[in-house]
């Protein structure tokens, strides 16, 4: 199944196209985000693997803001142990999933991952992306199941919470005050 998902950025004022290949030995997700911040343009580019289970296993991200470019990847286990260029990144052992900041897509991976009951709530370490700050940390973040098409999400450090509606696959149709799905198709792919 090939899911492609347009987003609009209400904050950062950017429009993200994500195409999504779910198959039998996980997800390979890519995706273009444009926008603007501040008086400043960015273009991200990002590409994340996952197995079956929905655990990140790989992400790589390409960003050009302010007249700089940055690229980053990491490899990791699915279990929360993450390699960058090779070496160990101990700093973001116990974080299974990846948040990266201007897009909405990656609440899904603990959204599908996690598989949350009604009113059950969870506790996550992430692996947090501020593209425009240019800053990884390790974070923590938590979901509640509110019902079958609503999380309730906290990240924690910061005390920053939102309502997120959901589609029956995890994916993100409104996510308070910050994105908005205005299309999908879903298509099968070979």
């Amino acid at each position: 199944m090939q899911t492609n998902l347009l987003w609009t950025g209400l904050e950062y004022h950017s429009l993200e196209n994500c195409l999504v290949k779910a198959g039998e030995t996980g997800s390979e997700i890519t995706s273009t985000i444009i926008g603007s911040y501040e008086g400043k343009i960015f273009k991200v580019e990002y590409r994340i693997e996952t197995n079956p289970n929905w655990e990140t296993v790989f992400f790589e991200i390409i960003s050009r803001h302010s007249d700089q470019v940055r690229s980053i990847r990491f490899e990791g286990d699915g279990k929360g142990i993450w390699t960058n260029d090779g070496k160990i990144a101990s700093q973001f052992t116990g974080c299974i999933d990846v948040d990266i900041s201007l897009t909405p897509f990656t609440n899904t991976l603990p959204i599908r991952r996690l598989n949350l009951s009604r009113n059950q709530p969870k506790e996550i370490h992430v692996l947090y992306c501020d593209v425009l700050e240019q800053q990884l940390k390790a974070v923590r973040q938590k979901y509640t199941c509110v019902s079958n098409s609503t999380y309730y999400f906290e990240n924690v450090p910061n005390d920053f919470e939102a309502i997120l509606e959901v589609d029956e696959a995890g994916f993100v149709i409104d996510y308070q005050n910050l994105f908005q799905r205005t299309a999908v198709l879903q298509t099968n792919y070979r």
